[in-house]
């Protein structure tokens, strides 16, 4: 048991070595900076989502207010799950703080693993894209969000894999606990005699 512990670790390490490679590639450009720096402060607090689900249940499609309603209540549920339950069981160190970031950020207190950002967006992004054709959108912005985390040094990659997991999970459980559509309601055919619907069977 102790050697695949250790073999998991060691995978994982080797994973977010990898991540950090690749962002490298990217780090240090302006407009890279400029984009991942802005989609990591729009995902604290999951404002962005606060801002879509608002947009959408402003739009005047029959679920589109039972869609934002239901996210607003899903976010509350997500964010006590992950930062109250899961993050005090793994307590997961972060990244080195003190190191150069060319644009200032909001420093987290709470356990790296798992990433709140990328949990909150893909639980998210699941409930929104729903019976809407914008759902490209939704995934857009919730990879964009969860990538910000690695590229600003804020999460280890495997942080923000394990938050894409749980959102996801999440997304699909509250879509299955919390439907959009409502179930129809039997109406008496054009015709049918008021005893054939009254009559007990």
């Amino acid at each position: 048991m102790t050697r695949r512990f250790r073999g998991a670790r060691s995978l994982i390490r080797r994973f977010d070595a990898c991540a950090e490679t690749g962002f490298d590639r990217l780090r240090g450009r302006r407009a890279a900076d400029h984009v991942f720096y802005v989609a990591s402060e729009l995902g604290d607090f999951s404002l962005a989502w606060v801002i879509l689900g608002c947009l959408r249940g402003l739009r005047s499609g029959p679920s589109d207010e039972r869609a934002a309603l239901r996210l607003g209540g899903a976010l509350v549920a997500e964010s006590f799950m992950v930062n109250a339950v899961i993050k005090s069981m793994f307590r997961r160190t972060r990244p080195p703080w003190d190191v150069h970031r060319p644009r200032g950020l909001r420093r987290p207190l709470t356990s790296s693993f798992p990433s709140g950002h990328a949990t909150s967006s893909f639980t998210a992004a699941v409930l929104l894209s729903e019976d809407d054709p914008l759902w490209p959108l939704y995934w857009g912005v919730a990879a964009l969000i969860a990538g910000s985390r690695v590229y600003v040094k804020i999460h280890h990659a495997s942080d923000v894999a394990a938050g894409v997991a749980v959102g996801v999970a999440m997304g699909l459980t509250i879509r299955t606990l919390v439907p959009l559509a409502q179930p129809p309601t039997e109406t008496p055919a054009v015709g049918t005699p008021l005893e054939a619907v009254t009559r007990p069977s």
